[in-house]
């Protein structure tokens, strides 16, 4: 049977309980992991404070691999923020599930619904818009964005916008979602065919729950990358 989400409207709208729950709990552990490895900083760091700052330069570098040196302070914390959101959304609902009677998913990866990471990707391409227009002002960011190198790429440029958005969204929806239904499938595996298939299943869900977190980790770097990309293409001028 399908996966069911825990419903609930408020006036004429309706919302997903489950998603709006696990999405909580990303930022809170979000919060939770950069509060706690923050705390008592050192000149000499050890442990959780080598953590934070490893994150911290590799997301960096992403960002300088397709910014000028002079943007990439500009932009970095927000691609930390975006990198460990998306990190934590893609492997929360990938270590373990909860499902109750009649298929009703109580825990999940937020990722794993289209409805996020298309609004994921949605805001990340606003996002390069505001800072283009931001840096440059609107008159010369709409020239350099969309009429240079030459002014008669405006209308593939403008369809570009709408499918950066669809293929962001639908990448990363489509590589989680694709993970917790195999883990799903092994695990009704145990229950269909019985206990004695334990030797078996146990293997086989470790090994795709290992595939899965590397799975999840690249595909936050992926998201991560290609906003930068998308960003460089606004802020920066073609000459």
């Amino acid at each position: 049977m399908e996966e069911q989400s825990l419903l609930f409207r408020i006036g004429p709208l309706w919302f997903d309980g489950t998603i709006l729950i696990m999405t909580a709990i990303t930022c809170l552990l979000v919060f939770l992991i950069v509060f706690l490895c923050t705390r008592n900083l050192k000149l000499k760091p050890t442990g959780k404070q080598n953590f934070i700052e490893w994150i911290i330069e590799f997301v960096r570098k992403i960002v300088g691999d397709n910014l000028p040196g002079k943007d990439v302070s500009t932009y970095h914390l927000i691609a930390v923020t975006l990198f460990l959101f998306i990190f934590i959304a893609n492997e929360i609902g990938l270590v373990t599930k909860i499902v109750v009677e009649k298929d009703l998913t109580l825990w999940k990866s937020p990722t794993a619904n289209p409805a996020v990471t298309l609004t994921l990707a949605l805001m990340a391409i606003a996002m390069t818009h505001f800072f283009g227009v931001k840096k440059l002002g609107f008159k010369r960011y709409l020239v350099n964005a969309y009429l240079k190198p030459v002014g008669f790429l405006l209308p593939i440029k403008i369809i570009e916008e709408f499918t950066n958005i669809i293929t962001l969204g639908l990448r990363l929806y489509g590589n989680i979602f694709a993970g917790e239904v195999l883990l799903g499938l092994i695990a009704k595996m145990l229950i269909s065919i019985g206990w004695w298939s334990l030797p078996i299943v146990i293997p086989l869900e470790m090994i795709w729950i290992a595939f899965s977190l590397f799975i999840g980790a690249i595909q936050a770097y992926v998201f991560v990358t290609l906003f930068m990309v998308f960003l460089s293409h606004k802020i920066v001028e073609e000459h």
